[in-house]
């Protein structure tokens, strides 16, 4: 309702008038509901009187009463927009809904006289009025007609509160997870520039693929700083930038395999959610063993949700738990992925924490599956192009 009585700022001059046509068939269509409602009240009331009207009857003339508030109603919220009654001017746009409420009340109350007047007496009846008793019936019915042009104005304030309340909400709900994105980038430059002092010397080629890479991964960040969520397919790409980074780090002992379902690649998910658990996984399942680990990433539609898994060969979720206690840190990358999941999701997602059958620790985040049309059928043609199968898998470089 806020959006169709609401102001339009459509980027497109096409776009401005479809949505007129639907604000305009949302006002017409509300007062045709109230136009039926009073129809059917006057049928039932004047059905034992010595004059009754058949429905038809009564809703042509309710119908064509509503109707005169249909016509005038844009013009009242326009006005409504225009003088909002909120300081510093709350006064003067009192003085000029007061005149103008007249004026329009005046207009509609002549207009409903004269259709009482046909509908009971026909043009002999309107032929018998006076001006005195049409300027007497017109002001007589005033009051009504003031209330419903209040009632509009009210309605449109309130609405207008109401967007401008969500708006609130959005913009606090945004700069909330623009800093919860922003405290990743630290964290992540900080390990990555640790790895990278440490191959300066010992190194120094392997130290400078990854600031090469380490660019590369920055560059693909700030192109897409502004969004709050990227298509999966994009997402893989950042992840994809990231492991090349600790490949160049850790080398053969970093083995990765990802599975994907093509029509997820096509789906919206929270910018930079896979890094972070990766990363996690990283710490914890290669980093800590001087064997060579697997990390296995997988993502999924089940019931109506996108189920993105990581899943490593690591020293599981018992010791990796003990681990964040004696280091002091409890995880920056997956608190941080929990606070941004409640804000995009509320309570519709699932982030879950479990020991893998065969050890290690898998990390389960669950989302509502919103597929983008433009892209997901092109993604599932290339992936079932190349694999031919349900998933995917892309081997590790």
């Amino acid at each position: 309702m806020t959006t169709l009585l609401g102001a339009f700022d459509e980027s497109t001059e096409g776009q401005c008038l479809r949505y007129r046509v639907m604000r305009l068939g949302f006002i017409w269509g509300i007062w045709t509901l109230a136009g039926v409602f009073f129809a059917s009240q006057i049928y039932v009331l004047v059905a034992k009187t010595e004059r009754p009207v058949t429905f038809s009857k009564a809703l042509v003339w309710q119908l064509s009463c509503v109707y005169i508030f249909a016509l005038a109603t844009p013009l009242v919220l326009r006005l409504a927009r225009r003088y909002r009654i909120e300081r510093p001017d709350w006064w003067r746009n009192v003085v000029i809904h007061a005149v103008t409420g007249i004026l329009i009340s005046t207009a509609w109350a002549a207009g409903h006289l004269t259709l009482d007047t046909l509908f009971y007496g026909g043009l002999s009846g309107l032929n018998r009025l006076t001006p005195y008793n049409w300027a007497a019936r017109t002001f007589g019915h005033l009051d009504q007609e003031l209330l419903v042009y209040w009632i509009i104005v009210l309605i449109s304030h309130a609405l207008n509160y109401y967007q401008r309340y969500r708006e609130g909400e959005l913009r606090a709900s945004q700069a909330q997870l623009h800093a919860l994105k922003m405290q990743l980038h630290p964290h992540f430059l900080f390990n990555t520039l640790h790895s990278i002092s440490a191959l300066v010397y010992k190194d120094p080629a392997a130290a400078e693929k990854m600031i090469v890479r380490l660019g590369d991964f920055l560059r693909m960040t700030l192109e897409n700083s502004a969004a709050q969520e990227v298509l999966l397919r994009q997402e893989l790409e950042f992840l994809h930038c990231y492991l090349e980074i600790e490949r160049t780090r850790f080398g053969d002992r970093l083995m990765t395999n990802v599975e994907v379902e093509p029509q997820t690649l096509s789906c919206w998910v929270p910018y930079l959610i896979l890094q972070p658990i990766v990363e996690n996984a990283i710490r914890h399942g290669i980093a800590a063993r001087a064997v060579p680990g697997r990390i296995d990433i997988r993502a999924e539609r089940k019931n109506g949700m996108l189920r993105l898994q990581v899943t490593d060969n690591g020293q599981g979720l018992e010791q990796t738990l003990a681990s964040n206690r004696l280091s002091g840190c409890g995880g920056i990358g997956l608190t941080n992925t929990q606070a941004r999941l409640d804000q995009l999701y509320g309570s519709v997602h699932r982030l879950e924490m479990t020991t893998a059958p065969q050890g290690g620790t898998i990390v389960t985040v669950e989302i509502p599956f919103q597929s983008s049309d433009q892209d997901g059928a092109g993604s599932a043609r290339l992936l079932t192009g190349l694999s031919g199968g349900n998933y995917v898998p892309l081997p590790s470089k």
